[in-house]
């Protein structure tokens, strides 16, 4: 255990939780949403610190990052716990546990080791992801610390369901993140992922305005957030935000707890790839679908491919100093 970050001290030993934006008030001996944060004689300790529940080498294409080093491998690290109950989620029995059994399991693997690995691994970053990377913070920030202190690159695949506080504190050392904007319906935040809209948009906006490479990602349910009305929201709020933030859309499969709708049909993401590219956004992906021509990156400018892409397989790259290297006109994102 560590004592965490980003807590504030009330009356009769309470605490509030400053980390994510449910701001959970935590009597004596109890956790917050997380099921990873309780209060232990009025202090706020972290049960997941060096505690790693998984790590993998990805290609960041897998993230997914398609305008931030492509190509390269990030070193992908995770502890048990979530701050959102998302009825579709892949990896429930990682994210879910803590509240759902309240055990905390991981190998105890220290900020320092995880560098190492990173770097014996010929990672080019290291990516907090699997689950919520808010929850276990004060690991990754520490982590965080340390590899930009070996020139490695530092990455968030967040729910985006953090406070401007922790969000400040963590950007000097977070390069990149991809958020998850699971809808534009705050019922749908609500019922599917116990939690609210306006949170995730904040931070969207706000890492953008910090400096940080960001990317969207919104998985596509058909019967819960698939009209066209609700993914042009989406697309409209990222384009007047930047046209040069990526927006992918990907196919959900049943699983965990919403099993009735079906998959997601190739034919609906590119419709919603179409109409993100209508609304402004330069940086249009289809996930979930490999050999998709919506894998692959255009120039904004002459439409020419510049990097092509099968599934997390990245080929052909025709980028030059940053540059399209057929109209020389700047492709957004980090190429080196």
């Amino acid at each position: 255990m560590k004592e965490a970050l980003l807590y504030t001290r009330l009356e009769e030993n309470k605490l509030r939780c400053d980390l994510c934006a449910h701001r959970c008030l935590i009597p004596e001996g109890k956790r917050g949403i997380c099921g990873v944060r309780e209060n232990r004689e009025g202090k706020l300790y972290s049960l997941v610190y060096g505690k790693a529940i998984a790590t993998h080498i990805d290609p960041i294409e897998k993230k997914p990052l398609f305008n931030f080093l492509p190509g390269t491998l990030a070193y992908s690290v995770a502890t048990v716990g979530c701050n959102m109950t998302c009825l579709h989620c892949q990896n429930a029995d990682i994210s879910q546990s803590p509240r759902e059994t309240g055990r905390i399991i991981g190998s105890e693997i220290s900020p320092g080791e995880l560098v190492a690995a990173a770097e014996e691994s010929s990672c080019r970053s290291i990516a907090y992801t699997y689950t919520e990377p808010t929850i276990f913070f004060d690991y990754a920030f520490a982590t965080a610390r340390l590899a930009r202190e070996r020139g490695l690159k530092n990455i968030f695949v967040t729910n985006g369901y953090m406070t401007a506080e922790a969000l400040e504190m963590i950007s000097p050392v977070l390069d990149a993140a991809n958020v998850d904007l699971k809808s534009f319906q705050d019922d749908f935040y609500r019922n599917i992922c116990g939690a609210r809209l306006q949170s995730v948009l904040d931070t969207i906006k706000r890492m953008h305005e910090l400096g940080i490479w960001l990317e969207v990602t919104t998985l596509i349910i058909p019967g819960h957030n698939d009209s066209d009305q609700e993914l042009e929201s989406i697309a409209r709020y990222i384009s007047g935000i930047s046209p040069d933030i990526p927006w992918h859309v990907s196919a959900y499969y049943p699983t965990y707890r919403l099993t009735s709708a079906p998959p997601t049909p190739a034919s609906t993401l590119r419709r919603a790839r179409e109409i993100g590219q209508s609304a402004g956004l330069r940086y249009v992906y289809t996930g979930n679908i490999p050999g998709d021509d919506g894998e692959n990156t255009f120039c904004p400018n002459c439409g020419r491919k510049i990097i092509e892409r099968t599934g997390y397989r990245v080929g052909t790259v025709n980028i030059q100093d940053g540059n399209c290297a057929f109209c020389s006109t700047p492709a957004a994102g980090t190429w080196s």
